[in-house]
């Protein structure tokens, strides 16, 4: 990954710091319904530090808009300042309208305050050109957790395998926030971080990051951070009959893995069970996949990524609840070797699945898992996968697919709506579990139709979790991996969506049992 920023804050007057950009919001001028049509532009509406405008004869506002600048969401306007403050550059972006100004029934979908900053910080570090390292930023004083997450976030670029990236070292001070205390800077940073180290993670390519190697990279994860890590290699699956993970992971010349990752608490009462879906690469396996596009399926192991870093980062920030991950590595081949539509795998826990669709994997593995992670007694349990293509088409590629016991579903839905991650709750129909139903085994692992994909993939995976367990599950087959063009903090590539939302959903378990 490129070198994250140094961060600091600071109290140094906006126009008189001695960096090289000075980053500002703004915000539109007057509303569409407000505007004439035969009327410019209003100007932007600027949402900076008491005096900046001042430093420009009270022109700023009028210059930006000279630029074109309107303060619509994440647009950036460069404005050179001739001396009128310190730092040579002024560089405004947009955070879009007021959210205090949304109708009262939510249906004009702004975001928040703090994700308007997360956001607007995001778009700015990506526009920050290759001389400027010392940035200083205003948007903290709106909210310094929020603004530090999209600078570091949207600072993010994976240059591992480029031969020669230039990478600037930059230092960004947070202006007008040293009140909000240093606590608030260094756990946003944590959380950016593990953000980026789930990114780093999804996008090293498949030859270089097989099952065997992805157990060591999160070994190495873990023991840095003190979590304990438990790694079951193909022998240990085979003794503890994890037919599933050994099942999806026989055709590969590379075996399976399984990873367990414990973060304990010694003021803890609650108990949190994460599954994450690490395939590592995904063909097909013998219904083999079409070529068109399956070189995103390195992102295959988004949830697995996600799962074990945010393990990590629970320890970091010292969570008082304990996590129990249970992470199954496989790589889906086609060879002499692999499964067949036809086979039956005996799963962790005895459950037999006729396998219909060797590209319906995932799901088998994570059987495997959730049963072993129930074995722990959790007082609930979360999974996340990019499991179905369905999730795209129901709900597109930035909004994720929450299903599961509906009362815990819809807490871990609105963690991540506090958090600026899109999720959506989805039923469980019950009428979908006879869609499952096999001629031969207890349950087959694909339907004969194409309809509610994403929910009958749930409906499998609730077949293996234990009577009496708050559970949900979360696709996020399209928000995993961003393959159109950056937005906001968001780069393209692996997005290490949702790290925030299970970090939230820890600490508010923490907090609320």
């Amino acid at each position: 990954m490129s070198t994250p920023p140094d961060l600091r804050q600071s109290d140094e007057a906006a126009d008189a710091a001695e960096i090289d950009v000075l980053v500002i919001g703004t915000r539109p001028g007057a509303s569409e319904e407000d505007a004439q049509d035969d009327a410019p532009p209003a100007p932007p509406v600027l949402v900076g530090p008491d005096g900046l405008d001042a430093a420009f004869g009270g022109e700023l506002a009028s210059l930006l808009a000279l630029a074109g600048g309107t303060g619509a969401a994440e647009e950036v306007v460069k404005l050179p300042t001739r001396g009128a403050i310190a730092a040579p550059l002024l560089l405004a972006v947009g955070l879009g309208p007021d959210p205090d100004s949304r109708p009262a029934d939510g249906t004009a979908g702004a975001p928040d305050l703090a994700e308007q900053v997360r956001r607007a910080s995001g778009a700015a570090a990506r526009a920050f050109g290759r001389t400027a390292t010392r940035i200083g930023s205003t948007l903290s004083a709106l909210d310094l957790a929020a603004a530090v997450e999209g600078t570091v976030l949207g600072s993010y670029a994976f240059t591992d395998y480029r031969s020669a990236a230039d990478d600037p070292v930059r230092t960004v001070s947070f202006l007008g926030a040293a009140d909000q205390g240093a606590d608030t800077l260094s756990g946003a940073a944590m959380t950016a971080r593990a953000v980026c180290a789930a990114r780093d993670l999804i996008n090293t390519p498949p030859n270089d990051l097989y099952p065997a190697e992805f157990a060591r990279r999160a070994q190495e994860m873990a023991e840095a951070v003190g979590v304990e890590i438990e790694v079951l290699d193909e022998d240990g699956l085979a003794t503890g009959g994890f037919g599933g993970i050994l099942g999806v992971g026989i055709g590969s010349s590379r075996p399976p893995r399984l990873v367990r990752l414990r973060h304990t608490h010694a003021g803890a009462t609650k108990h949190v069970a994460l599954v994450g879906k690490g395939i590592t690469f995904d063909t097909g396996g013998i219904s083999i996949k079409p070529a068109a596009n399956m070189d995103h399926m390195t992102s295959d192991m988004s949830g697995a990524a996600c799962v074990v870093a945010t393990v990590c980062l629970a320890a970091e920030l010292d969570l008082p609840v304990n996590v129990t991950a249970t992470v199954p590595m496989a790589e889906n081949m086609p060879s002499g070797t692999a499964y067949r539509p036809g086979d039956v795998l005996t799963m962790y826990g005895g459950k037999t699945v006729e396998v219909l669709n060797t590209d319906a994997e995932g799901r088998l593995i994570l059987g495997d898992a959730i049963v072993r992670a129930c074995e722990d007694g959790p007082d609930y349990l979360v999974e996340t996968s990019t499991l179905t293509g369905a999730q795209v088409v129901a709900l597109g590629s930035r909004t994720a697919g929450v299903m599961g016991s509906e009362e815990f579903r819809d807490r871990v839905t609105a963690a991540a709506a506090g958090v600026g991650e899109g999720a959506w709750a989805m039923p469980l129909p019950e009428e979908l579990r006879g869609d499952l139903d096999s001629r031969i085994a207890d349950i087959a692992n694909v339907t004969g139709n194409r309809f509610g994909g994403m929910l009958v993939a749930g409906v499998f995976l609730r077949e293996f979790v234990a009577d009496g367990v708050p559970w949900a599950h979360i696709d996020i087959a399209g928000p995993a991996f961003n393959t159109a063009g950056p937005h906001g903090y968001t780069p393209k590539g692996g997005t290490g969506l949702p790290v925030r939302t299970l970090t939230a959903l820890l600490a508010d378990v923490a907090e609320r049992g």
